[in-house]
């Protein structure tokens, strides 16, 4: 039988089910990411989070990466002198 295991995610504190013994099962992977995406969440989290927080931080991720081409257009259009 798979072992199941009670975590706590580090981002919000609330406790999910880890079933990496059934990863297909396991409750994030409901949430789909990209490689960048991963990469963004693993720079700062080395645990599992729970699939709230996954779909917070994927959310986070699109919302920097906005921001900076924003800010890139930005600095094109009004250069500073």
């Amino acid at each position: 039988m798979c072992k199941h295991e009670e975590k706590s995610c580090p981002k919000c504190g609330g406790v999910f089910e880890c079933k990496v013994g059934s990863i297909v099962l396991c409750q994030c992977t409901t949430v789909i990411l990209s490689q960048e995406e991963r990469d963004y969440i693993a720079a700062q989290y080395a645990d599992c989070l729970c699939a709230a927080c996954l779909k917070d931080l994927k959310s986070a991720f699109h919302q920097q990466r906005h921001n900076d081409k924003l800010y890139n257009i930005s600095t094109l259009l009004f250069p500073k002198k």
